[in-house]
């Protein structure tokens, strides 16, 4: 019996219970932005956990397109096969948030005995888990992340891409770098496309 009760009193100083519990992304979501929160906008999104600290996104963002620290989260351009699209993104915080048992019984104890309480403030604990959240939309400024936009499937590939280029990069000149050698090829390749076919325009 003596042994049940320090086993209880154990369980009960030691448990918390969840409030809230931010969701679990192994790599990325698709979904309508406004459900997975109620702030952001009504588009779909794509949407995986940063792993990194605060800003580094936007740093990521500001350096690869160059944009001067001008309109970085909003609206930002790309190109895929020669079409324009732009880009835009959201830092979120989702905490989970738990009721600890400990901090409360103690205190249950103490009021019970007409003193204050020593451990309101550690009744509940928040830890936070951040979210990118981002949107494209084309030139008509038409969601290109609803299931049914033309362009949904090499979009999505993009922002895998890009996904996975940011968590593994450190140094984000070198993603402006990248960017601008496979954009050098792509007009070196078309270039010669050209005249490749204006040869053949002369000798037939």
């Amino acid at each position: 019996m003596k042994k049940f009760f320090i086993l209880f009193v154990f369980l009960i100083f030691s448990s918390c219970i969840p409030l809230r519990i931010a969701p679990n992304i192994k790599e990325d979501k698709v979904m309508v932005a406004k459900k997975f929160k109620q702030n952001l906008p009504r588009d779909y999104a794509f949407i995986f956990e940063d792993p990194k600290d605060a800003n580094e996104f936007y740093h990521y963002i500001n350096t690869k397109y160059q944009r001067n620290h001008n309109n970085v989260e909003f609206n930002v351009p790309f190109w895929i096969d020669n079409e324009e699209f732009f880009l835009s993104f959201f830092e979120i915080e989702i905490p989970t948030k738990t009721i600890n048992l400990l901090p409360i019984v103690i205190d249950a104890g103490l009021n019970s005995k007409g003193y204050d309480s020593m451990f309101e403030n550690q009744q509940y604990s928040r830890v936070g888990n951040w979210y990118l959240v981002l949107t494209v939309t084309d030139v008509d400024m038409i969601d290109c992340l609803k299931p049914n936009h033309v362009s949904r499937e090499k979009v999505l590939q993009f922002l895998r891409e890009t996904r996975v280029e940011y968590v593994t990069t450190h140094d984000y000149v070198q993603a402006y770098l990248r960017k601008k050698y496979i954009l050098k090829q792509y007009a070196n390749n078309l270039f010669n496309f050209r005249n490749s076919n204006n040869f053949y325009l002369i000798i037939f």
